[in-house]
């Protein structure tokens, strides 16, 4: 699904990020892990073509996407608000995004319905603007817009945080039933180490820009997360 070959990216003759082989398949739930300045933000960014690599490839469904936008259409992000349209409403902004998906004003209104749980009735019908919101239901709105249309890569960085408790556990499941009604494949970044084991199958462990630890998450990974990162 996503495959990485000698990628690196460097500033100024610094390298922040080198990852020699990496391979996410279809539909898995890949966590990933690091202090700040461990190269995550660079990885989500030259994923998603937003910056240029220094050298290698990474491509989704066979396609670099440094060479086409082919990609696109089934991939979906969030990563922080500068993704939601702050003039606009809630409904109007999942109206947009579903235009751009191909889908009608009545599958999205459906399709949006049914996360009304998980909204806690603070997200649909306020009539007021998206940056109006708190950053928590910003947070709510940018996660289940990235999910209109079903595309099948979601990349989500710091899912959990400025969500309340009861948010934070919703927002498991449900990542964990998309993932296996749709096959959706979801890379998620978080400074948050016990809800990251709670979801993802998968766990690797960057540092200053390389891979130290790839983790097929079992009852024993938060431990070992807390053990390297104590010392």
């Amino acid at each position: 699904m996503i495959s990485v070959h000698s990628l690196s990216k460097k500033y100024g003759g610094a390298t922040v990020l080198d990852l020699q082989e990496l391979n996410i398949p279809k539909g898995e739930l890949f966590g990933l892990v690091g202090n700040n300045g461990a190269g995550k933000t660079t990885f989500f960014s030259l994923l998603l073509d937003l910056i240029e690599s220094s050298s290698g490839t990474v491509s989704i469904n066979e396609i670099d996407v440094q060479k086409s936008e082919a990609w696109k259409p089934f991939t979906s992000a969030f990563i922080d608000e500068s993704y939601l349209i702050g003039y606009l409403t809630v409904e109007e902004y999942y109206h947009f995004i579903g235009s751009l998906r191909g889908e009608t004003i009545e599958e999205v209104d459906l399709f949006v319905k049914a996360f009304e749980p998980f909204f806690n009735s603070e997200i649909l019908n306020q009539k007021k603007y998206l940056r109006d919101f708190s950053k928590g239901n910003q947070k709510k709105a940018g996660i289940i817009g990235a999910l209109i249309g079903h595309p099948e890569v979601v990349i989500l960085d710091e899912p959990f945080a400025n969500l309340d408790p009861t948010t934070q556990i919703r927002l498991k499941t449900l990542l964990k039933e998309e993932a296996q009604k749709h096959g959706t494949t979801f890379l998620i970044s978080s400074h948050d180490l016990t809800h990251v084991t709670d979801v993802c199958e998968r766990i690797v462990l960057l540092e200053k820009g390389v891979i130290l630890k790839d983790i097929k998450t079992t009852p024993s990974t938060l431990k070992e997360l807390e053990h390297y990162f104590s010392n």
